[in-house]
């Protein structure tokens, strides 16, 4: 059987920790910071852990990053 290949942009975006939660980017912070509040910045720094859903479809694409 041929290997799985992983999605050069899932591997880009998400990071899965050792307890196996996908680590994700905030969304919403990649451009036009002058009509976001300071509040919204602020809450929005770092990373972020992936509901569920969403996580079992990451590692979807990441077949081997486990």
């Amino acid at each position: 059987m041929p290997k799985m290949k992983t999605k050069s942009s899932a591997k880009k975006r998400f990071k899965v920790t050792a307890t196996g939660r996908v680590l994700a980017a905030q969304a919403g912070k990649r451009h036009g910071m002058i009509k976001r509040t300071t509040k919204f910045i602020r809450s929005a720094r770092g990373t972020s852990t992936l509901s569920a859903p969403d996580e079992k479809l990451a590692k979807s694409y990441m077949p081997y990053e486990r």
